[in-house]
Formats: C-alpha cells, sequence, structure tokens
C-alpha cells in the first residue's frame, strides 16, 4: 500500500487537470484563484468602497467550492494520504538552505523560519511575509490573474497575455531566488 503515500505521476494528474478544464471551458467558465479573494471582498461589502467590487458575486460562487476543494484535498493529502510531510529537496539545495538560517530544510513542509508561530514576533520574518503578499496581490491583480489562473486556465485557452504573465512569473521567480533571496537571508 505504499503506492498511496506516492505523488501521481504526471499521466495520471495531467489528464485529470486537463479533463477539468475541458469541463470548465464547455461550461463557459474561467479558473483561477484569485478570483476568489475578490469574490470574498465583495460578499463582505468591499463593493461599498470600490468599483472594483461591484459585480455579481453569485456569478462565481462556483469558484469557492474550487477554494473549499483544495482546502478538504489539501488536508486529505497532508493527513491522510502522506507518510512523511517533508519536501523532496535536492541534497545540495539543503545544505544552501541551511547555510542561509534555513535549518528544517528537508525535513519540514514549510521552513519554520518563516512559517513556525515565533515567526509572528520576529520583525524580518513578519516583514518579508507582509511585502510578499503585498507584492503578489499588486501582481495578481496587475496581471489580471494569478499563476494558476493564467499557468492553467489562460494557457489551456492559448492566450498570448497569459503566456507572458507565465513567463514573468517564472522569471521573478528566478530574480528571486537567485539574487534577492540571498541578500535577504
Amino acid at each position: 500500500m505504499n503506492w498511496i503515500y506516492e505523488p501521481w505521476p504526471w499521466y495520471v494528474s495531467g489528464p485529470m487537470i486537463t479533463l477539468i478544464m475541458f469541463l470548465l471551458l464547455l461550461m463557459g467558465k474561467n479558473f483561477g484563484m484569485s478570483s476568489n479573494l475578490r469574490t470574498l471582498c465583495t460578499i463582505c461589502g468591499a463593493g461599498n468602497q470600490a468599483t472594483f467590487f461591484k459585480f455579481d458575486w453569485r456569478e462565481q460562487k462556483w469558484n469557492l467550492v474550487v477554494v473549499l476543494g483544495a482546502i478538504i484535498g489539501g488536508f486529505i493529502g497532508a493527513n491522510l494520504l502522506s507518510e512523511e510531510t517533508a519536501v523532496a529537496i535536492n541534497p545540495a539545495t539543503v545544505e544552501d538552505l541551511k547555510l542561509l538560517g534555513f535549518n528544517s530544510a528537508g525535513k519540514a513542509y514549510l521552513p519554520e523560519v518563516l512559517y513556525d508561530l515565533s515567526a509572528l514576533t520576529n520583525i524580518k520574518s513578519l516583514s518579508i511575509l507582509a511585502i510578499g503578499g503585498l507584492m503578489v496581490g499588486f501582481g495578481a491583480r496587475y496581471a489580471g490573474g494569478c499563476t494558476s489562473g493564467h499557468a492553467i486556465s489562460g494557457l489551456s485557452n492559448l492566450q498570448l497575455p497569459s503566456l507572458i504573465a507565465v513567463i514573468g512569473f517564472f522569471a521573478g521567480g528566478l530574480v528571486m531566488i537567485h539574487f534577492i533571496f540571498p541578500l535577504i537571508f
């Protein structure tokens, strides 16, 4: 029964994602996780403050089910279908991360330096999370969608703006991890 605890191979998960995208296309829907934040803000009354949030959120409630499914699926995957919670990382990368102060690299799912509850009392960790969150939020809004929306939905629709956005996401990630990240830590 060890196969239950292994990641799904690409030839199983890829066609499943394709099937979901095909069904969404047939129903005239676009997939994206960041649009759920807009929907949640609208439900909470943000439309009274900004015109961006003035839309009929009921048309997007199907997408909120996707969020719920991602939360439930993540919980099941992490707690019921995983023997080990650590992410498999190249040993050389683990050593590099340890030199930067990430002692839990290769042992934990998330770096404890950033995601442990004690990080909420560390001004450096809190600043990194807040600035990173603002940049991701701004980037998703400026690009007209998040990485999942552009990379999965936009590319499957052969949209050039999504291709440009995905190239930008990857280029930004490479610049961050190779040049900015070592300066921060």
